[in-house]
């Protein structure tokens, strides 16, 4: 009888051992990333020097009671210009007639105005595109101070928005004495929508027609398919807009200035004029300094609840 062989036993697999763990970086990719650091170094370097370097500055003035005249050294009072500040009716209506031009002209107007017309030129023929895109664009390229005279002009008690009213046997008035702020409001309105205009242009060009197209043939009205299909799409470019938009305008000082330099009585003092008089005309530079401070920190508020709008999932 054969007897059989017992078949060859398998060797046990042996594990290697995981290789120990690097104590330190690779000498080569330290210098990479050196490397890839250094083209971009200048512009820190300029950032660092021309936008953080005044910024800590001005900070640090915000607290002191520094003055342009009278004064032989400036001295350290804490938070009391920013209590000032808060107990000041003047400055008090200054935020609120800010609030009031950053709504009106910009969350409301140019916003608003903006979308209309570029949803109308989205269907309009080419000639009528040029002609509308290019009259918008040139009130936004026109300098503040020149679009503020012209603006003067229009709303002045002898100015072109009177005559037009006397023509058409209307009652006409001084606009910049009785309605400052709203004058102020629709001067920046016909001057920045243009910037609207072309950025919701661009955001409604990247719809698929596909998508309204089958809005239409479902039924649904201009109204409904601007409202349920056009505006969530293009929600990130609204929420963009809002913000930038929002920052222009809570900054704009030649405007104002050169239409009413902030009168009649304050009526259309915003902020920015608020600290100009404060600091350069009163000479109080560390009190107006605490309120460029606070504006900072009024545009700061409003670009967190954009962000925060912008990282909400559509």
């Amino acid at each position: 009888m054969t007897a059989t062989t017992p078949p060859p036993q398998a060797e046990p697999e042996v594990r290697k051992a995981p290789p120990p763990p690097d104590s330190g970086a690779h000498p080569g990719t330290a210098r990479r990333s050196l490397l890839r650091a250094l083209p971009v170094s200048p512009a820190v370097v300029l950032l660092l020097l021309f936008l953080a370097g005044p910024i800590v500055y001005c900070v640090v003035i915000a607290f002191t009671d520094l003055q342009l005249t009278g004064q032989a050294e400036e001295s350290f009072v804490g938070f009391d210009n920013f209590t000032r500040a808060f107990r000041d009716e003047a400055f008090l209506n200054a935020v609120w007639l800010t609030l009031v031009f950053t709504v009106l002209s910009s969350l409301i107007g140019q916003n608003t105005l903006g979308l209309a017309l570029a949803s109308l030129m989205q269907r309009a023929s080419k000639p009528v595109r040029t002609l509308t895109g290019g009259i918008v664009v040139t009130a936004w390229v026109l300098p503040e101070v020149v679009a503020g005279f012209l603006l003067y002009a229009f709303f002045r008690r002898e100015g072109t928005l009177n005559a037009v009213l006397d023509w058409l046997h209307l009652p006409s008035q001084n606009w910049l004495f009785t309605l400052p702020i709203l004058a102020v409001s629709f001067a920046n309105v016909w001057r920045g929508t243009a910037f609207s205009m072309l950025v919701y242009s661009a955001a409604l060009n990247e719809i698929p027609k596909e998508v309204t197209e089958a809005a239409e043939v479902d039924g649904a009205s201009g109204w409904r398919r601007m409202w349920h299909v056009t505006l969530p799409m293009i929600r990130r470019s609204i929420g963009t807009n809002l913000m930038l938009n929002t920052l222009q305008t809570l900054s704009v000082f030649g405007l104002i200035w050169v239409m009413t330099r902030g009168g009649p009585s304050g009526k259309s003092q915003t902020l920015p004029l608020f600290m100009y008089e404060q600091a350069f005309q009163n000479s109080l530079i560390g009190y107006g300094t605490a309120v460029a401070l606070l504006l900072l920190l009024i545009g700061s508020l409003f670009s967190v609840v954009y962000l925060r709008l912008l990282r909400t999932e559509v």
